[in-house]
């Protein structure tokens, strides 16, 4: 395993960050989702994130079950606070003092332990003052109940706005969590250069664009049974803006430039977020242990500018580039 530091900090993580989603504690059954936390430990992962609104809080549980007895130190554990929880009450959701500071104080019940070492604002609400979002989290950090602040989906500007109030606070704005992958490169143009500028890393949710860019799903064919596309308690929705056959006809030419780089498809995929020098970590989901070991092999890979060459040509105008779409929603929708 390699690592960066993360932002303008002298935090590590490891290149591969395991992301603790809504399969555990919904999709899968939590002792698959433990072996799958351990695989990711055997695998040099030291590096976990999960939010308190996944399979409504029941992840977070599932993760602080699976790293107890872990030495606390060896560990970066990141956790987030906007989407709604609990009954979903009309404070249950949102940037709010009162939503954050009651949220951050059930993340650590449920991980068990006294810290996060990243807590994010997992959207921007546009509903509450930045100023008041910004106010709880430094009281959080003043706590000592999580060492750093980051941020998720949120756009250069607001990215410049929170920074600064950060700054203002005496506190650190370290990184942000978009989604980012060969085909979904909304940030490069603005949120990108934005965050070179202000010392913010990325870590990317989605390297393999929900699974397609595996390659096991084909064009022309159904979905392979088991596979994401098939689920119908999440994953079926959330890929299926990649499922059209012009996409995965796309996808299925990045079978040669992997064999010629001497790797998989899912290892090329998660290899190419990487070369992004603003990008700190990808972030790797499982459902199975044996997917952790295959997909690490990704950290510290350095593809030549040929291969990225041909992968650009592959893909092509598949890829979405508007920055508009890096937007958190208007309302306090999660």
């Amino acid at each position: 395993m390699e690592f960066r530091y993360l932002g303008n900090s002298g935090l590590k993580i490891s290149e591969i960050t395991f992301g603790n989603w809504l399969t555990h504690g919904s999709q899968v059954e939590n002792d698959v989702a433990a072996r799958c936390v351990r695989a990711a430990l055997d695998a040099g992962i030291s590096t976990f994130d999960t939010a308190d609104v996944y399979a409504n809080t029941a992840a977070e549980t599932v993760l602080g079950e699976a790293l107890k007895g872990e030495r606390r130190q060896s560990l970066e554990i990141f956790t987030k606070v906007f989407g709604p929880t609990g009954p979903k009450g009309h404070n249950d959701v949102g940037l709010s003092r009162k939503h954050i500071l009651e949220s951050i104080d059930g993340s650590l019940t449920r991980l068990q332990t006294d810290y996060v070492d990243l807590y994010q604002a997992h959207r921007y609400d546009f509903q509450t003052p930045l100023e008041e979002t910004m106010q709880a989290f430094a009281d959080v950090v003043r706590q000592g109940k999580a060492l750093y602040i980051g941020v998720s989906e949120w756009t250069a500007e607001q990215l410049r706005n929170g920074h600064a109030l950060a700054k203002a606070l005496g506190f650190q704005l370290i990184s942000n969590q978009p989604q980012y992958s060969m085909l979904w490169r909304v940030i490069e143009a603005e949120v990108v250069p934005a965050s070179e500028e202000l010392g913010v890393s990325q870590i990317v949710w989605s390297p393999m664009a929900q699974g397609v860019l595996s390659g096991k799903y084909l064009p022309g064919r159904p979905a392979p049974e088991g596979s994401r596309a098939t689920d119908e308690k999440g994953g079926a929705n959330t890929i299926k803006r990649w499922l059209a056959d012009e996409v995965l006809s796309g996808v299925q030419l990045l079978k040669p430039i992997a064999d010629e780089a001497g790797l998989t498809m899912p290892q090329l995929a998660i290899a190419w977020v990487l070369q992004n020098k603003n990008v700190a970590s990808a972030i790797m989901g499982a459902s199975r242990p044996e997917q952790v070991a295959g997909n690490v092999a990704a950290a510290g890979v350095v593809l030549e500018p040929g291969i990225m060459n041909q992968i650009d040509a592959a893909i092509g105008s598949l890829a979405e580039r508007d920055p508009a779409q890096t937007k958190s929603p208007a309302s306090r929708e999660a």
